[in-house]
């Protein structure tokens, strides 16, 4: 597994490079806007080339992007949802801008209409946005999410029905969160629970979807449905189990990426880097 952490973008997305690159990152995931609004502005041409100036120069084995957290395809028919569609294909824009290979997406939350409405939504909001984006290579990777509230994405057969119900499956993939599938209820802290896990992703989309993992130890408990990320060996995880996560010759080449809370000068990002690769046989 190639290991890397989520950047900020502050400056510009060549910014989010240089910081990935100076603390040791083989990958580095980015937002692609403010993800705390619902429109951008595109990047301007003299940016675009200072990124593509800095990727090029750099030995990075992925970058890719995560979309911003407004969006929630989910909901019933309302003013949020229309914005999040619309949102959604901003996104996909700036990441064709930047040639990004895929964004990672929450599924969305279905506000108390229930999981078949909430995966209806999904389905026509991923269609409506397939069919605006025809001519981006960019992929959505639905992420498996902890369940918290009315999220959807926590059973892994959510994902699959999203494979089935939209009209180009190809333009979607997988990102898998540890913290997630363990708050979710998967026990991943054995090998035994992990292959059992992954079985059944393989089982419902196949292996070949799976495109990056977040790897998140978890601050609550097995099947808590709570969403809190912690570092990797301080949370209900534990840094064992992450032993055979990073070592499963499945996912050699796959970008192993943190989301764990960090400080400016990034050094609890640097600590897990170095854990995690202790961790790594050979």
């Amino acid at each position: 597994m190639k290991f890397g952490a989520h950047m900020s973008s502050s400056g510009g997305a060549w910014k989010a490079l240089q910081r990935g690159i100076s603390i040791g990152c083989d990958i580095i995931q980015i937002f692609v806007k403010n993800n705390m609004q619902w429109f951008g502005k595109p990047c301007p041409p003299d940016q675009l080339a200072l990124y593509a100036n800095e990727l090029s120069a750099q030995k990075l084995a992925a970058v890719f992007g995560h979309t911003g957290y407004l969006i929630n395809l989910g909901a019933p028919a309302c003013e949020n949802r229309d914005k999040s569609v619309k949102s959604l294909i901003q996104e996909i824009g700036f990441a064709t801008d930047l040639g990004l290979p895929f964004l990672v997406m929450h599924p969305g939350a279905h506000l108390g209409r229930g999981e078949e409405a909430g995966l209806k939504q999904i389905i026509a909001g991923l269609n409506e946005v397939s069919r605006a984006t025809k001519a981006s290579p960019v992929r959505i990777a639905l992420e498996n999410t902890a369940g918290q509230g009315t999220c959807l994405g926590n059973d892994l057969r959510h994902l699959a029905a999203i494979y089935e119900g939209v009209n180009h499956p190809e333009r979607l993939a997988v990102c898998l969160d540890t913290c997630h599938l363990f708050a979710a209820g998967y026990d991943i802290r054995s090998r035994k629970g992990w292959d059992a896990a992954i079985a059944e992703i393989d089982s419902l989309v196949g292996l070949e979807q799976i495109v990056a993992f977040h790897l998140n130890d978890s601050k609550t408990d097995l099947g808590s449905r709570i969403d809190r990320h912690a570092h990797i060996g301080q949370g209900k995880i534990g840094k064992q189990a992450f032993r055979h996560v990073v070592n499963d010759p499945r996912f050699r080449d796959a970008p192993g990426c943190l989301e764990t809370p960090k400080s400016a000068d990034l050094h609890e990002d640097i600590q897990n880097l170095k854990i995690l690769r202790s961790l790594r046989n050979g």
